[in-house]
């Protein structure tokens, strides 16, 4: 990360829909929604503080941690929680709060709001498809 630009500790965002409380569907969730962050905004691995990764309460099934770990953040701190089970809140939720060491500005992150996640952040939603990192 070489920039004239100060280094700044910046919060990530995203959150994707599970098909079904299954080890795999949380998985292959959690794994699209971290993988489109990567490439929308270029994050290596190195320059993560740390992620923490929520669950709504039907999704007990795995530790959406795992799904990191199998896309290479052996060595980021990743914590696991549910989320408050609101009456009427969208099911089969998974979130995320990377913790982005940049030089970007805020303005210039991209969150993702993946599958039906997209009626949480639909001002978010044009950029759920990215697939090349941000230039």
């Amino acid at each position: 990360m070489s920039s004239t630009q100060p280094t700044r500790c910046q919060g990530v965002r995203g959150a994707i829909t599970a098909d079904e409380n299954t080890t795999e569907a949380i998985l292959s969730a959690t794994r699209e929604m971290l993988n489109a962050l990567v490439a929308a905004n270029g994050i290596e691995a190195a320059d993560i503080g740390g992620v923490y990764l929520t669950t709504t309460v039907d999704l007990n099934a795995e530790y959406p941690a795992v799904a990191a770990r199998q896309i290479g953040w052996s060595d980021v701190a990743i914590l696991c929680g549910h989320e408050m089970d609101v009456p009427g809140s969208l099911p089969r939720v998974i979130r995320a709060m990377v913790m982005w060491n940049t030089t970007r500005a805020p303005h210039e992150i991209h969150h993702m709001y993946l599958r039906d996640a997209q009626q949480l952040r639909p001002d978010r939603a044009q950029h759920g498809h990215i697939t090349q990192p941000a230039t």
